[in-house]
């Protein structure tokens, strides 16, 4: 097996332990005419209901697709607030990121979530790139989006990130003030995790890494095969002996209760070169709008919400909400945890939207 801490994988979602859920979510997958793959999706778009509406834009000249949902009794001359949401690196709109936007839609939020450019069913080339600042740029995309769209008070725009999105969101927000609030869930530090390796497993090999990423990138451009990191699949024994929550709960979700084809853990090995030279906790005192951060008091992945909140120092107003019991993955699915977390959100963005 090869060894966890060499793969990097930048987003984790949790491992569905109940049996029944998880039957329920396969047959979601296979029936759900959207392919989402959350419980409780939608299936049909119904008057009276929160409805979903499948979209393609262009964004620096790459299409992207996203899902936006409206709110029951949807009126396009109204005003709606509204919330854009980021996936989970690896993840995309039809999984977790779908979800809180269909549960925020159904307290009377429009929300659009978008599949990361070169990602997805979003187009871009080579496949799977994943830097920094595009995914920085998709979320400003969404904002660019939706602030068009009829019905959205652009001028109570919210912002979700969801683990690696939830990183990238708190850059969108420093700069981005279209953004009036700031929410993440899980917070995800991918430069960090690239550059130090998982809790800081990797210190001694950052140069090696660096340099890996550099003869991909020279391959890469002279015309050769383009060289990927990451997982394709997993074994049932490997994620039984993988030791950390993050990662065995996160193959569980991936690649088997909420798996689906368009999302991937791989990642060109020349995307390295961005990705460690980059932190989502840096300039975070450029954060002025009210700051929501969330993660579970059990997530391996905690310290980095830890690391990232007490530098916002100019935040109008900021919380670090804990979610009693909940691993990083289980904060995806878990129906007493996402409850939780939206119920959290909703109070979050009637205060400050």
């Amino acid at each position: 097996m090869k060894k966890l801490t060499s793969i990097i994988v930048l987003t984790m979602s949790v491992v569905a332990t109940d049996v029944v859920y998880a039957q329920s979510t396969q047959k979601t997958k296979q029936q759900n005419p959207y392919t989402l793959v959350y419980n409780g999706a939608i299936t049909k778009n119904e008057k009276g209901k929160v409805n979903i509406h499948p979209v393609k834009y262009k964004l620096n000249g790459i299409e992207i697709a996203a899902n936006i949902y409206t709110p029951a009794n949807y009126d396009a001359t109204k005003k709606y607030p509204t919330v854009a949401v980021a996936h989970p690196n690896g993840g995309i709109k039809e999984q977790t990121a779908g979800l809180y936007a269909q549960r925020l839609a159904e307290a009377g939020y429009i929300t659009i979530v978008a599949d990361a450019a070169y990602q997805g069913a979003s187009g871009g080339e080579p496949r799977h790139t994943d830097k920094p600042a595009s995914r920085i740029e998709d979320i400003r995309g969404m904002a660019d989006f939706i602030t068009q769209y009829a019905g959205v008070d652009a001028n109570r725009l919210g912002v979700l990130g969801i683990c690696g999105g939830g990183g990238y969101t708190l850059k969108a927000a420093q700069s981005d003030k279209r953004f009036k609030a700031v929410a993440t869930l899980s917070m995800f530090n991918s430069g960090e995790v690239r550059r130090n390796g998982f809790q800081n497993s990797q210190l001694n090999t950052i140069q090696e890494r660096l340099k890996q990423a550099s003869d991909a990138r020279a391959q890469q451009v002279a015309g050769g095969k383009i060289i990927y990191a990451g997982l394709a699949s997993v074994t049932d024994e490997e994620i039984a002996k993988t030791t950390t929550d993050l990662y065995r709960e996160g193959f569980e979700y991936y690649y088997r209760s909420h798996a689906h084809p368009n999302s991937t853990f791989l990642y060109t090995m020349s995307s390295l070169l961005d990705l460690m030279t980059w932190d989502a906790s840096t300039n975070m005192d450029l954060v002025n709008q009210p700051l929501l951060m969330i993660t579970g008091s059990k997530a391996d992945t905690k310290y980095m919400t830890d690391e990232a909140f007490p530098k916002a120092t100019n935040a109008k107003s900021k919380e670090l909400f804990l979610i009693d019991g909940a691993t990083h993955i289980e904060t995806y699915w878990k129906s007493e945890y996402v409850s939780q977390a939206v119920n959290k959100l909703l109070n979050f963005y009637q205060k400050n939207l």
